[in-house]
């Protein structure tokens, strides 16, 4: 076990997926004794590089495991970043949707407060706010973030805790094993096969995973310095959406590549987000820094460093 020689000790959930295992690597990096909870199923591909560098805590499910774990962590901060994301879902997926984002969501807190472990960096998503409403799921997913959202309100009214929620947007980045847009656009550019696409008129916000951590630092230093009274929430934004169109130009620019696609090749989706939401408020002292012109070639270049 790495030892807690620091008042900077980080408890980090949703360590193994793509912007959690990045944030775990920053932490890592910048000297803080991390801890991660993953289920005994996870996958390590993403933190191979640093899994010496972590203390790990296989959480079996329970509360009374959860609470095991913070007694022997004692962190100073947690960052939660666990979910299950599926932007549609089945009949088959509400159960561990619902363990993942609402029960595990709830027991965290449970054992933060138990613990006297007072300050949370907690994660929710844009799509919480479909056609720019104060609330409005896009799906499944987004109503669960929502109802975590509102017992982490009954947490922090009723406890010391103090929590910061980042809603997060589009993100993309180095070592990105989810089959999101650009992983399709590098397949196609790979294998020279048409890609069916929506319309592409929709509006996109894609930050670069490095401006994603930053605002998780922020975040942090702003809990631990006594800054947050109760709770703050914040949007993870460019503030600059382009269309998926123009995302697609532009990459196609980087590489020097015109890919196949058919544009309307399906149909765009059931509530497809048309608009981002662009109601809530930057982190104070964050902004994104990396274009995406930036982003795209470091995406490209990743394999020759």
């Amino acid at each position: 076990m790495v030892a807690n020689h620091s008042s900077k000790i980080a408890l980090v959930t949703g360590a193994t997926g793509f912007v959690g295992s990045h944030l775990t690597e920053r932490l890592v990096r910048d000297k803080w004794v991390v801890h991660i909870v993953v289920r005994p199923t996870s996958s390590w591909q993403q933190l191979e590089p640093i899994k010496d560098k972590v203390n790990i805590h296989i959480h079996d499910g329970t509360t009374e495991g959860l609470l095991d774990i913070f007694a022997e962590v004692k962190p100073s901060i947690v960052f939660h970043l666990a979910s299950l994301f599926l932007a549609q879902h089945t009949s088959a997926d509400i159960v561990q949707m619902m363990q993942s984002n609402i029960t595990f969501s709830t027991q965290l807190l449970e054992a933060m407060v138990k613990h006297q472990v007072y300050c949370l960096v907690n994660t929710g998503t844009s799509w919480q706010h479909y056609e720019n409403k104060d609330y409005s799921p896009v799906c499944l997913y987004a109503a669960s973030k929502q109802a975590f959202e509102a017992i982490l309100q009954f947490y922090w009214e009723t406890t010391p805790l103090n929590a910061i929620t980042l809603k997060l947007f589009e993100t993309y980045g180095k070592n990105d094993p989810r089959k999101k847009l650009l992983s399709l656009l590098e397949k196609t550019a790979k294998q020279k096969e048409v890609l069916a696409m929506s319309p592409g008129e929709q509006l996109i916000d894609i930050v670069y995973i490095d401006d994603v951590i930053d605002a998780y630092l922020m975040a942090a230093e702003r809990l631990l310095s006594g800054k947050v009274n109760d709770y703050e929430e914040y949007k993870v934004s460019t503030e600059s959406p382009l269309k998926l169109k123009e995302f697609v130009e532009i990459y196609q620019e980087e590489i020097g590549v015109n890919l196949p696609i058919e544009w309307g090749g399906r149909a765009y989706r059931n509530r497809e987000v048309m608009i981002p939401w662009n109601k809530g408020v930057l982190l104070p002292g964050w902004q994104a820094k990396i274009t995406i012109r930036e982003g795209i070639r470091k995406v490209q270049n990743q394999d020759k460093v």
